[in-house]
């Protein structure tokens, strides 16, 4: 495996900073990028970013992701709560894989407490906005590192 930490975005994230703010908040997915980019580098990983509003092009990046990635850092979106392909794919996949939710799933409607791919991820970081995913990005350089 290379040392490249997948970060993977599901529907409506492409509208991150744009859509419901007040829930989501104001950075946006390039936001993210920058953020976790920093926190990567200094444990001597790269990223790679990708968003589909599309649950086949997300489980392609996920099998690219065997050959590619040392980690996989997901946030599902909506596919969070009805996607087994997701965790099927999640599961053929040999590295860490940590979810984020910008908002705290859980205190939402109760179709959102359930999630397919927390039944696969070594770690779920829900409710710290788009600080999540640079905890998630240090979580698994954690990991790689042990």
């Amino acid at each position: 495996m290379g040392k490249t930490i997948h970060i993977l975005n599901g529907p409506n994230l492409n509208l991150l900073g744009q859509r419901e703010p007040e829930l989501y908040g104001h950075e946006t997915l390039a936001d993210v990028e920058a953020a976790c980019r920093a926190v990567a580098a200094g444990d001597g990983h790269e990223v790679a970013l990708f968003q589909s509003n599309h649950e086949g092009k997300i489980v392609d990046r996920i099998h690219a992701a065997r050959e590619t990635a040392a980690a996989i850092v997901i946030n599902p979106g909506a596919y969070t709560h009805t996607s087994i392909a997701f965790l099927d794919a999640l599961n053929a996949f040999a590295g860490p894989v940590i979810e984020v939710h910008v908002s705290n799933i859980h205190k939402r409607e109760a179709f959102r407490h359930r999630s397919y791919v927390s039944l696969r991820a070594d770690g779920v970081i829900a409710g710290c906005g788009v600080e999540g995913y640079a905890l998630a990005v240090r979580r698994v350089c954690s990991l790689l590192r042990n």
